[in-house]
């Protein structure tokens, strides 16, 4: 069984004497249903599951009356082995944007108190039209993504004070002793092929086998294109797909800015922004925007209009290429793919970590792959597959004497001049 972080968050969260519901977002198959209930079986005498997706029936619970006390008779009636039981009563609204009713419910219940409520959906960003009255103000918000790099280090038994121990290299500025290094690039080269997905993850860890990632994969990707032509406005369906199919071929470019002429020739903003706001609001990708100057604020210094897009999980990334990329990927072989897989690695990373995506890029021969935000400054990140030169990220630096440098490689930990060098998966700690 895999562990997963946001169990801590659910305790945290039960323990507050007086809080909100909780709404949980995410792409479809990140882990949200099976996490919530098993928190809800494990820790509550009663809990009440209610998924409007696979039993659209239950909408009509929310259909009259939204009063608690109707409530309660419509929950009763509806699924006769429930029991509400006053502050011991976990009632999961699952795939709540099918049911908008339910999503307006939500604050009477949170004011009425007896009962904790948590709500999850996987398209809450795209269907939002028929909701009456959102509870705001009534409900605490979160986002949950596939696993990330330490929870795949968890689902492979590295312990965390064996993750304790990688990290004092960090603080420390030493080399991480050989053995150790390989393993840790062992582990970051599966995780880029094998992604987050929880099931995909439970796969090869009982059978190590590739072939069934990758079929497992595709279904999802699959999902994905099938949730476009379900719930994506009819002027948007080809247009998002074209998006979403393009995002490797963007990222193959030296210049990954996105540019809507790779969809058509005379693709523009104006026609397909709104398609590829579709999948950013579905959870399937993220926009990484460039920066007019590399310096905090980093929002405020945004450029409209300029962005790259990165798979929220590299491993659907990696089975959108054609087949044998797995195998490069572990073998070191990626050929033009090669700043595509690990800058998405390394923005999957980040994502999962709660950062938002900014880069800095004045022209083709100028761009910084990442700006973050570290110890309260700015600091610029290039990503190399090898121990190449980070000029762009020395340019930067000479013309914003403020913004501090790291450089991610395949290699060891080090230092050049005010850059410091660090191997690629000591991203999950900056």
């Amino acid at each position: 069984m895999l562990k997963r972080k946001i169990e801590q968050v659910l305790l945290d969260w039960k323990a507050r004497k007086k809080k909100n519901s909780l709404l949980i977002k995410g792409a479809r198959q990140v882990g949200k249903t099976f996490s919530v209930e098993k928190f809800g079986k494990e820790n509550y005498e009663s809990y009440i599951y209610m998924n409007f997706e696979k039993d659209p029936k239950l909408k009509n619970i929310f259909a009259g009356s939204l009063d608690v006390e109707e409530l309660r008779k419509q929950i009763t009636l509806n699924l006769p082995t429930a029991e509400l039981l006053e502050g011991k009563t976990l009632i999961f609204l699952d795939e709540i944007q099918s049911c908008p009713n339910a999503r307006t419910a939500i604050k009477f219940l949170t004011i009425d108190g007896r009962y904790d409520v948590i709500a999850s959906g996987s398209l809450l960003g795209v269907n939002y039209k028929e909701v009456s009255s959102y509870p705001t103000g009534y409900e605490d918000e979160i986002e949950m993504f596939s696993l990330d790099f330490e929870e795949f280090l968890w689902a492979n038994g590295v312990r965390d004070e064996s993750i304790a121990d990688i990290k004092a290299y960090i603080d420390n500025g030493k080399p991480i002793p050989v053995a150790m290094h390989d393993k840790m690039m062992s582990f970051l080269k599966e995780y880029a092929v094998i992604g987050g997905m929880p099931a995909v993850v439970n796969s090869f860890m009982q059978n190590s086998d590739f072939n069934e990632v990758l079929r497992m994969q595709r279904a999802i990707i699959n999902n994905y294109q099938n949730d476009i032509a379900r719930y994506a406005p009819a002027t948007d369906k080809a247009k998002a797909k074209a998006c979403f199919l393009s995002v490797p071929r963007q990222l193959a470019k030296e210049n990954k800015k996105f540019q809507y002429k790779m969809l058509e020739k005379n693709g523009s903003a104006r026609k397909y922004e709104g398609s590829l706001m579709w999948l950013h609001d579905a959870g399937i990708i993220s926009f990484c925007n460039n920066l007019t100057q590399p310096e905090t604020p980093l929002e405020g210094n945004v450029k409209e209009g300029f962005f790259k897009v990165y798979m929220k999980d590299i491993g659907l990334l990696v089975a959108m290429l054609e087949d044998g990329s797995q195998k490069d990927i572990i073998d070191g072989n990626l050929g033009i793919y090669k700043g595509a897989i690990y800058e998405n690695l390394i923005a999957t990373i980040f994502i999962h970590g709660g950062k938002r995506l900014y880069y800095y890029g004045v022209d083709e021969r100028l761009e910084v792959d990442f700006i973050i935000r570290t110890q309260g400054k700015a600091t610029g990140i290039e990503v190399k597959s090898t121990k190449g030169k980070a000029t762009s990220l020395q340019q930067a630096m000479n013309a914003y004497p403020k913004l501090q440098g790291i450089k991610l490689i395949a290699g060891n930990v080090g230092e050049t001049g005010r850059i410091k060098t660090y191997p690629l998966y000591m991203a999950m700690f900056l």
